[in-house]
């Protein structure tokens, strides 16, 4: 996985992050989600290395990247806390702009990155998300019962970290089985990275004060930048699953397009192939999508 990748720790302040880079060219940054870590680009960056210099990174608080303190109002895991971080880590590689796709978690620090710091983000690609505050704001029994760890690991400590630490494994299967992914497509070895990131209770705690931090704070920036008229200034692509929720939950609202273009000018998109995992399960047509969107000034 990840050859001629280099793997680094990127110092900001007090914090870390971990990355892996490769390529030349204009840079990319590449962010995951949960339960994933950045292996989740392992067949995804390899060919994009080609044409782009890509920065695969552990979000702050999962995989090998440090961990915030943590804070009260859960402001140091908050998706603006956590842009910022990666802004900054992206500045110490000497990319002072760059574009960044992110998918679940990872997408909603990249579009938050966008509407943070709009000078740093040139395109956007979020894959198999809504906004944040969009989707609490309709969520229902679907949401609870279809996205488990948004309400669960929400709850206050210590509850949902005992869950966590405790079925690592079942976590894991579950999430890679159950959101319309099939659970083939992922290597023993990647299930086991992706349950070894889960055993650190440093790491469970900070994963939960993430989800915390998104059913409170996260929301209040979105609604703040959206009675304050901000929107999101570079163009953005919106990948979602041909299989999974996000068509068929938000069809009263003209579905995932509609919704981003709520928050940008410029938005295109497409349902791809496989469940909420696709970037796993089908990685050449996730290259292909992100590579035509962040290389468009390449063509002819």
């Amino acid at each position: 996985m990840f050859d001629g990748f280099q793997a680094a720790r990127v110092h900001i302040g007090d914090a870390s992050i971990f990355i892996r880079r490769a390529g030349n060219g204009p840079a990319l940054l590449m962010l995951h989600g949960f339960p994933q870590t950045h292996l989740m680009w392992r067949d995804v960056a390899p060919g994009l290395a080609d044409r782009f210099s890509v920065v695969c990174a552990d979000l702050p608080g999962y995989g090998a990247s440090s961990c915030p303190a943590s804070s009260r109002d859960h402001a140091a895991h908050a998706k603006r806390a956590m842009a910022r971080d990666l802004v900054a880590a992206m500045a110490e590689l000497g990319f002072g702009s760059f574009m960044v796709a992110g998918h679940d978690r990872g997408g909603r620090v990249a579009y938050r990155m966008a509407l943070d710091h709009p000078g740093s983000v040139e395109k956007l690609a979020v894959l198999d998300i809504v906004p944040t505050a969009d989707a609490w704001d309709r969520a229902d029994a679907r949401l609870a019962l279809g996205y488990w760890p948004w309400s669960l690991l929400a709850q206050p400590e210590p509850l949902p970290e005992t869950i966590l630490a405790g079925a690592a494994e079942a976590i894991v299967d579950n999430a890679l089985g159950g959101w319309g992914s099939s659970p083939s497509v992922f290597p023993a070895e990647v299930r086991q990275a992706y349950i070894d990131a889960l055993r650190d209770p440093a790491h469970v705690h900070a994963i939960c004060e993430e989800y915390r931090a998104a059913a409170t704070l996260d929301c209040e920036h979105d609604h703040a930048d959206k009675a304050a008229g901000r929107t999101i200034r570079c163009p953005v692509l919106a990948l979602w699953s041909g299989q999974g929720a996000l068509a068929e939950w938000y069809a009263d609202d003209g579905g995932p397009l509609a919704l981003w273009r709520d928050w940008a000018g410029d938005v295109r998109g497409q349902a791809m192939p496989g469940g909420h995992f696709f970037p796993e399960e089908a990685p050449a047509q996730t290259a292909e999508a992100l590579a035509g969107f962040f290389g468009e000034e390449d063509q002819p």
